[in-house]
């Protein structure tokens, strides 16, 4: 399954702007992958990619049918999604006061997709796209924010690349 979520990670660090759909699709599997172990749905492997799978689904039909609603969810989700990430590699897991982190990540996640959409779009799917990545991986801490904000700025500078050669 970990290795499910890095080919997801790199899809986001790669078209994460350019393919909004996938975008929307991929937070909701990341979301649903993630949040399905940690509520304890089921043990079953099959049915937590069942439900990422769905939630994927669900995700990219927003995107695709009501756009302005999926930039205010996804951008909701992966903020507070990128919030609890960076808490929990900073030490804070399981800190009472986690839930309102990860609200007020999804606010500023969901207001910079409004108000900055290319931008934060860009920096969002390379955050979210680190971020699937490295909780897959097994160092220190330390070591991990280190790949978390390199794969962040590579899936950046990726981006922005695209965008720049589109534009010409």
């Amino acid at each position: 399954m970990g290795v499910l979520n890095i080919f997801v990670g790199i899809a986001l660090l790669i078209l994460g702007r350019k393919l909004f759909w996938l975008f929307v699709a991929c937070v909701g599997f990341a979301v649903g992958f993630t949040y399905a172990k940690q509520l304890g749905v089921t043990q079953s492997a099959l049915v937590i990619l069942v439900i990422a799978l769905v939630l994927g689904l669900i995700g990219a039909l927003l995107a695709i049918f009501l756009q302005r609603v999926a930039i205010g969810l996804a951008g909701f989700v992966a903020g507070g999604y990128i919030t609890v990430v960076v808490m929990n590699l900073i030490g804070l897991e399981g800190d009472p006061f986690l839930w309102l982190l990860y609200i007020i990540g999804g606010i500023i996640g969901a207001l910079l997709l409004f108000f900055i959409f290319d931008w934060a779009l860009i920096a969002i799917s390379s955050l979210t796209g680190a971020s699937l990545i490295v909780q897959h991986t097994e160092f220190s801490p330390e070591v991990e924010i280190v790949i978390l904000l390199g794969l962040a700025v590579l899936g950046f500078v990726f981006q922005l690349r695209i965008m720049k050669a589109e534009a010409k």
